[in-house]
């Protein structure tokens, strides 16, 4: 089989699974089981594939049939411009939380930063890399979120303390800096979310229960504990959440509440800053 017939084959195969992006896949995929760049693939076309290459490139083709998603396939996911370990232990990260990172950034170098519900740690992580911490703390609920997250944070040489922690329950000290993607899906509605979401992806990450606010008010009642007056948080949110998390934001000790959104013009970041008792 040659390169040319490979992604033919691939692309037939995730059409009729319904993946919308089945070109892309099927060459991202490629790339990954023969070891070659963007610039080699399209310069191989006639290429013969080693029989090994082709066995394993039917085996990925078949899970991403199966819908799972391509990023758990190959093992990482770009964010912010930096290559993340993911597993199904942790959600993939997303553009979308990008806009986080780029809204914190300005307020991290040298601050203490903690990371609620950290999975992967790319939030933490990145911030870190590009802004220069005196201290960061993220926490998670997941040893083996918390793993993926230490995994990460050796492949990018940054120094960070990671906690098993229910949000608040295990952290010591005062930070400038808070920010948290919390599981923010109303339960009810997780069975309706894309196969590769609601199959593959960790459910402890996603539910927010019954109205997918338990996070944020529990993280906006413990803040005021953690976080020196002056002091901010990020907090991303569903498109739909903006008035009721600002609200639990305003109650708690918090002023100059702002609702920032994403690329897409969707509701995506609360932030806010802390006055203290």
């Amino acid at each position: 089989m040659t390169v040319k017939e490979a992604l033919g084959y691939a692309k037939e195969e995730l059409e009729g699974a319904g993946i919308l992006e089945a070109a892309l896949d099927a060459k991202y995929l490629l790339m990954e089981v023969a070891a070659l760049s963007c610039a080699e693939l399209f310069f191989a076309a006639e290429r013969e594939l080693e029989e090994g290459t082709v066995r394993k490139y039917r085996e990925v083709i078949e899970r991403r049939r199966a819908r799972e998603p391509l990023q758990y396939i190959i093992g990482t996911q770009e964010f912010m411009g930096l290559s993340f370990v993911v597993s199904p232990a942790v959600l993939i990260p997303r553009q979308d939380t990008e806009r986080l990172v780029e809204l914190a950034l300005p307020h991290c170098s040298g601050a203490r930063v903690l990371d609620l519900c950290t999975g992967s740690g790319c939030i933490l992580l990145s911030l870190a890399k590009l802004s220069g911490l005196k201290l960061g703390v993220g926490v998670d609920l997941s040893k083996e979120a918390l793993l993926v997250a230490k995994k990460n944070a050796e492949r990018l040489f940054v120094s960070v303390d990671l906690i098993e922690s229910d949000l608040f329950e295990n952290v010591q000290g005062i930070f400038d800096v808070i920010v948290s993607n919390p599981p923010y899906i109303c339960a009810g509605e997780i069975g309706g979310l894309m196969p590769e979401v609601r199959d593959f992806e960790p459910r402890m990450a996603l539910d927010g229960d019954v109205d997918g606010l338990c996070f944020y008010r529990r993280i906006a009642e413990g803040a005021g504990l953690y976080l020196r007056p002056g002091g901010r948080i990020f907090l991303e949110i569903g498109c739909t959440q903006a008035k009721e998390v600002s609200s639990l934001l305003e109650e708690n000790s918090f002023e100059e509440i702002d609702v920032k959104k994403d690329y897409a013009g969707l509701d995506r970041v609360v932030c806010g800053c802390y006055r203290g008792e």
